[in-house]
């Protein structure tokens, strides 16, 4: 009975030390599992594509648009983000046997979730370099077909390159600066039977956008 009693009163006094450790703990660094930010993002395709019957290549509009994104952390270190933020482009087969033809306009919607891992350079925490990778899917609407009949976009899986920093101006508030690069591909079809009886046009575009942001963020 007295064995009994011993381990309980040893395992009630590890128990306490451990909660008391990670109070101390939490208290002792800033560690906050939220974070959000609000950027303005410069959107940069750099695409390319391989267009049938007409043949040629496609360019695409850059643009900059605003940009929401949310970050949970499950540890000091290692985060995941939300990429919320929708672009609209301007689109063009170039340098085809029937010249340059507009293809009017698009918009995508790409929300992009990213692992990511934070580095502390200093005790001070104030530059906070951060890597990251994840996946995107992007869905493409409200298309405006310009000169031709119709234009349709296949939605599409990618990935994306993350490589950024925080630097923070007290223990809630901070400037950030983000890069990413995402690998994304879709099938176009385009409908150019208004040009000539009966002519579609099947087209693998590669957009692989750069997507350059700047903006603030704060910690909760």
């Amino acid at each position: 009975m007295k064995k009994i009693v011993f381990a309980l009163m040893a395992m009630s006094l590890m128990t306490v030390n451990f909660v008391n450790a990670q109070d101390k703990e939490e208290k002792s660094n800033d560690f906050k599992k939220w974070q959000v930010r609000v950027r303005a993002l410069g959107v940069a395709p750099d695409e390319s594509a391989t267009i049938g019957v007409i043949g040629g290549d496609v360019n695409i509009s850059n643009t900059i648009v605003p940009e929401l994104d949310f970050t949970y952390f499950f540890t000091k270190n290692f985060a995941a983000e939300l990429i919320l933020g929708t672009t609209k482009h301007n689109v063009e087969a170039v340098n085809t046997v029937a010249g340059n033809v507009d293809l009017g306009s698009v918009w995508l919607l790409p929300p992009t979730l990213t692992g990511q891992y934070h580095f502390y350079t200093s005790d001070s925490k104030v530059f906070k370099p951060y890597v990251g990778a994840g996946v995107n899917y992007t869905f493409f609407y409200n298309v405006k077909s310009g000169a031709v009949a119709d234009v349709k976009y296949d939605n599409a899986f990618g990935f994306a390159a993350q490589l950024g920093f925080d630097l923070m101006l007290d223990d809630k508030f901070f400037i950030n600066v983000d890069a990413k690069r995402l690998f994304l591909n879709t099938d176009v079809t385009v409908d150019a039977s208004n040009l000539a009886p009966g002519l579609i046009v099947p087209a693998d575009v590669d957009i692989n956008p750069w997507l350059l942001g700047v903006g603030v963020g704060m910690k909760f």
